[in-house]
């Protein structure tokens, strides 16, 4: 599984942090900037992605529906891209946790 960064973050995520996650896109880059939640949830599942999120609508849909896909939703509010790469790297044992384990659906980091 590898990480989607949802269109509320900076396409720049994906170069910062390829040390870690080499396989995260972007919605971007997928030719999914203007597609609905429901669009780029069903792309997720399809393509074996996880969604990081400042979307809490992301959180809501696997709370209903469950995984896949997985979510990582970032409760940073509105923080620069440095803070927000700083936070995943933060938080980077506790994602492939997220990523490796069936049992678990989503993720907050604060």
């Amino acid at each position: 599984m590898k990480l989607l960064f949802d269109q509320n973050l900076s396409r720049k995520l994906v170069n910062r942090l390829a040390d870690i996650f080499p396989e995260a896109s972007h919605v971007q880059l997928k030719g999914l900037a203007e597609k609905t939640d429901t669009e780029i949830w069903d792309f997720a599942k399809l393509n074996d992605f996880c969604i990081v999120t400042k979307d809490a609508d992301f959180l809501e849909r696997s709370r209903l529906y469950g995984a896949p896909p997985k979510v990582v939703w970032l409760r940073c509010g509105n923080a620069p891209t440095s803070r927000i790469e700083a936070l995943l790297r933060s938080g980077e044992q506790a994602i492939q946790s997220l990523l490796n384990e069936t049992e678990l659906h989503r993720l907050e980091l604060h």
